[in-house]
């Protein structure tokens, strides 16, 4: 199994990561960090999951990503030394909440 994916992954999370508190202007107390990277293996296409805080505001952080995403997909190009360069999409990581919601469950047993 190639190891390309995962190293394409890594780089993505590190540039994201870097990008997002310098280009992304988020209203205050709201805090957004990279969770996970999961690219294509056809490399068109990148998921960035990401982890808001605090959760209600996950509609206001998606809308303000899906807008910025030009620049920071712009911006990611200029980092990236590959080709194709995959389209960056932005997706909530909802595993806090589905541990929490299991902890729930577990506790009501």
């Amino acid at each position: 199994m190639s190891e390309r994916i995962p190293k394409i992954n890594e780089l993505i999370h590190h540039h994201i990561a870097e990008l997002l508190p310098r280009e992304v202007d988020f209203k205050q107390g709201v805090f957004v960090t990279v969770a996970k990277v999961d690219t294509t293996p056809d490399l068109r296409y990148t998921r960035i999951f990401i982890s808001i805080f605090p959760i209600k505001e996950t509609p206001y952080v998606l809308a303000t990503l899906k807008k910025e995403r030009g620049v920071l997909q712009r911006k990611l190009n200029g980092k990236l030394h590959m080709k194709p360069l995959p389209r960056i999409v932005f997706q909530s990581d909802d595993t806090e909440e589905k541990a929490d919601e299991v902890e729930r469950l577990l506790r009501t047993l």
